[in-house]
């Protein structure tokens, strides 16, 4: 392993505050024959960057339950999609 037991979770965890969102991400569970090592642990994270659910190396599926008024909670608690400057940067959604 490289990189998933330093990286996996943290950039989950940092996806899911970054666009105040959940997170949910699969991982191919590990095969010891295999030319690439996968990490596993297939993982839900919460807006907060909670861990709600995660499996470990071996086949499995991960569940849930989201509540979806966390995204809202999250949102007008650190409202950072009102608080774009257009007037120094170009809005780049815009067509």
């Amino acid at each position: 392993m490289t990189t998933g037991p330093l990286h996996w979770e943290l950039l989950l965890r940092a996806r899911a505050v970054d666009n105040q969102v959940f997170a949910a991400a699969c991982s191919p569970a590990r095969d010891a024959q295999a030319t690439y090592q996968a990490w596993g642990h297939s993982t839900v994270v919460d807006p907060h960057a909670r861990v709600l659910a995660t499996t470990d190396e071996r086949p499995g599926i991960v569940y849930a339950d989201l509540d979806m008024g966390l995204v809202d909670e999250v949102r007008a608690a650190v409202p950072v999609h009102t608080q774009r400057r257009f007037d120094v940067y170009p809005d780049v959604a815009a067509k």
